[in-house]
């Protein structure tokens, strides 16, 4: 298993962001690389994401909710991987820290994978950030 890790520093109270995080089926709002987020019940929810040149979809359920710290979710088919958001109070607002571990079955599509995974989950990371953070202060 491969684990990427981002952090950034989003300027709003952890509730504030552990609010909009919560609402995992508006996650598409906030990255071009998420297509749509079908709530399927339960804390379930089945993502659609284009990346590396292919459409990626696989259901995952929400596993940990302890607001406003932690959010926390693992893959039920699909792509096998683990999510978790921690939040932290700092000075500035909030450090949102991202921990994704994941595993491909076929070894030569998680190489090519692997090679685009990090700077593609920092940018996706970035992007939902951000655009959290724009809607907060928006």
């Amino acid at each position: 298993m491969a684990t990427i890790e981002h952090s950034e520093i989003v300027h709003a109270p952890p509730e504030r962001v552990f609010e909009l995080l919560r609402r995992v089926e508006d996650f598409a709002d906030y990255s071009d690389m998420i297509h749509a987020i079908d709530v399927l019940g339960d804390d379930r929810y089945r993502w659609h994401v284009r990346a590396v040149g292919m459409d990626w979809a696989f259901d995952v359920v929400v596993t940990e909710i302890e607001a406003p710290h932690t959010l926390a979710w693992e893959s039920l088919d699909g792509v096998k991987n683990q999510g978790r958001y921690r939040l932290e109070p700092v000075q500035e607002g909030t450090r949102v820290s991202l921990s994704l571990t994941y595993e491909i079955g076929n070894r030569l599509m998680e190489k090519a994978v692997n090679k685009a995974a990090r700077p593609m989950v920092g940018k996706v990371s970035r992007q939902i950030l951000e655009r959290v953070e724009a809607r907060l202060n928006g």
